[in-house]
């Protein structure tokens, strides 16, 4: 980066200020020159749109918080807003950490000379930005987890009744002879797939019916064997990860094979990649799978701690329960490795799913949740 001309930097000063130009308000053009290479600069690195508008959404609600123009920032700036995120907001300290890194980003670049930002300042305003976020007034990152205590999977007991309840909606809304039984059964088995498969809430939505694929080592599912997760969590500023999960659950697959080749079919768009349609024929949103959840879950009187990323931490700590390997899981949730196979010991049944069951009998007649086993203490990790 060095050795190129500064003309050849994405977001240089010189490349976003208007030369011999009188601006009316000089400060905000300067401040708007400011974000506008920013964009450029982050672009140039290729990040994603979302995370760039997301970086600047922060960088403006610092400005509006301050009144201040960036050439005038200081630390005792950065105290005061951080102080007011956590106090008056009672922001978590993990998002408040994310808003100052976010900071420090534009800080960093405004300072950086290679840029000539500072010097655009001290010709223009007679003064220029520093460097406003360090170690003393920002958030670090000690702890590997710091989601809330209060989180927690399903037990058992609550699992089987949300699950019940949401196949009941499906048996009222048929009974009643009303609109809604169709999204009602989508809602019924998407809950499923996302603790059959443990996946979180974007992944489940952008789910394809071409994600799911066959596993040569379990026959039994067919083309239900494997999902690809196409749209995993991603690292900031970078494309989704991919990840390739095995199917476990004998009764996830059946409910999602029921789904997808008696009742998916009947929303009438045939030629729409989505799992999960609406009845307008769009694709379900993470949004509209969260207030379903939400709707089942207080009907039920169940914990408002429980929330549908519970469902995936279910699916995590019922396997482990049930003496699945650790090596499997870790695998089995990278977006780094691949499974290929989960074999069982010598002299046990070969099958994938022979596992215990993880949950009692259901009493609805579909799907069965009775035999819902893993891979059983005796499986073993072929990777």
């Amino acid at each position: 980066m060095g050795s190129r001309r500064r003309s050849d930097l994405a977001g240089a000063a010189h490349l976003e200020l208007v030369a011999g130009v009188v601006q009316l308000r000089p400060q905000d053009a300067m401040v708007e020159a400011m974000l506008r290479g920013w964009r450029a600069q982050q672009a140039a690195r290729g990040l994603k749109a979302d995370t760039v508008e997301a970086r600047e959404r922060t960088v403006q609600r610092f400005l509006e918080f301050t009144n201040e123009y960036p050439w005038v920032w200081t630390p005792a700036h950065v105290d005061e807003w951080s102080a007011s995120l956590m106090g008056e907001r009672h922001l978590a300290p993990s998002t408040v950490r994310a808003y100052q890194c976010e900071l420090r980003l534009f800080s960093e670049y405004v300072t950086d000379a290679r840029y000539g930002w500072a010097e655009a300042c001290e010709a223009e305003f007679g003064t220029h930005p520093v460097a406003i976020c360090h170690e003393w007034n920002t958030i670090a990152h000690l702890n590997g987890y710091e989601g809330d205590p209060e989180a927690r999977p399903f037990t058992r007991e609550e699992l089987q009744r949300f699950l019940d309840y949401a196949d009941e909606q499906v048996d009222r809304a048929v009974r009643a002879r009303r609109k809604g039984a169709l999204v009602a059964y989508r809602d019924a088995t998407l809950f499923k797939v996302v603790y059959g498969w443990g996946l979180r809430r974007t992944e489940t939505s952008k789910l394809d019916l071409v994600d799911f694929g066959r596993n040569a080592k379990a026959p039994q599912f067919g083309r239900y064997g494997m999902l690809n997760v196409r749209y995993g969590k991603a690292k900031r500023g970078q494309p989704p990860r991919r990840r390739n999960v095995l199917a476990v659950m004998d009764w996830a697959v059946e409910a999602v094979r029921d789904y997808a080749e008696n009742v998916r079919p009947r929303f009438g768009c045939t030629e729409h990649p989505a799992l999960w349609l609406t009845e307008r024929g769009g694709r379900v949103k993470p949004a509209e799978i969260n207030a379903r959840f939400v709707a089942y879950r207080d009907a039920l009187g169940l914990p408002r701690a429980l929330v549908p990323h519970s469902l995936r931490h279910s699916y995590i700590t019922h396997l482990t329960e049930d003496g699945v390997d650790r090596r499997f899981l870790q695998l089995l949730l990278s977006p780094l490795d691949c499974v290929l196979d989960v074999q069982h010991g010598p002299g046990v049944g070969g099958d994938l799913c022979g596992g215990g069951g993880y949950l009692p009998p259901s009493i609805t007649q579909f799907p069965r949740r009775s035999d819902a086993g893993a891979t059983g203490a005796d499986a073993r990790l072929v990777a």
